[in-house]
């Protein structure tokens, strides 16, 4: 995802300064980035980090390497957060990880979280960020598919779907035709993706985790690649991305998935 961010620049030309301040401005004096209440958080840091990564520039590193260190090997964190760590200390640097926290966390990981779609993502990049992998890549595809719904999809949502449909590829797994025909169902012809059958407006989330999983797929995204750039277009505020229509909050999470929408359409 972050190798494909990179690529946004090209489609964001004069908008990238912009766009790389407000992730600057994200970071809070203690080395957090802030949510949308404005208290730090490790999930937001994830992407304020990598907004300015895929942008080519210089994070805060000494004040998030502060941040990250009061949480340790993750103890006291819920399974979503001590994931949002490993990335984090991946994010500065496989050097900036302490052999004394990386086994620990990635334990942790190994025996933490559920079998859901979502977390069996999460515990794939966690691991492979602290330089380990999951113990049995077939099983764990195997036990993927079994989540998926009659219709193709996983749990009927659009980011789901492509957290699936991207994890079985990373796994060398085939990905399910049902899957790939379920996500280009959710493209709305005028730009964006749905993120489920019943939805009315598409967002950014599920715009920019569709293009990434079909490209993923090998499948065809050059056909709407006119339409998706004007739905991001429509999100732009003049500093970042906003998730929707019907969202007038600008955050670093979805402004990051501009990043990840736009390296795909500038590929296409």
């Amino acid at each position: 995802m972050l190798q494909v961010a990179r690529l946004a620049p090209k489609l964001l030309q004069e908008a990238a300064e912009p766009v790389a301040a407000f992730f600057r401005a994200q970071f809070n004096d203690d080395g957090g980035a802030r949510d949308r209440a404005g208290n730090s958080d490790l999930y937001y840091t994830v992407f304020a980090l990598e907004g300015l990564i895929a942008l080519q520039q210089e994070p805060p590193a000494d004040r998030v390497r502060g941040y990250l260190q009061r949480f340790g090997i993750g103890d006291d964190l819920d399974f979503v957060h001590q994931a949002c760590l490993a990335r984090c200390w991946a994010a500065l640097g496989r050097d900036a990880l302490a052999e004394e926290i990386s086994g620990p966390l990635a334990l942790r990981l190994l025996q933490g979280g559920n079998d859901s779609v979502y977390h069996q993502f999460l515990k794939f990049g966690a691991l492979e960020d602290l330089g380990g992998t999951v113990d049995d890549p077939p099983a764990v595809a195997q036990q993927v598919l079994e989540l998926q719904s009659a219709d193709g999809s996983f749990r009927g949502t659009t980011p789901t779907t492509a957290g699936a449909v991207t994890l079985l590829h990373h796994l060398g797994a085939e990905v399910p035709r049902s899957s790939v025909d379920w996500l280009y169902e959710r493209a709305r012809i005028e730009g964006g993706f749905y993120p489920a059958p019943e939805a009315s407006v598409p967002d950014l989330l599920s715009t920019a985790t569709a293009l990434h999983a079909l490209t993923a797929a090998h499948a065809p995204i050059s056909a709407f690649r006119e339409s998706m750039l004007d739905f991001v277009d429509s999100l732009w505020t003049g500093r970042g991305f906003c998730g929707s229509w019907a969202d007038d909050v600008v955050d670093s999470e979805y402004t990051f998935y501009a990043l990840l929408a736009l390296g795909h359409l500038s590929l296409s």
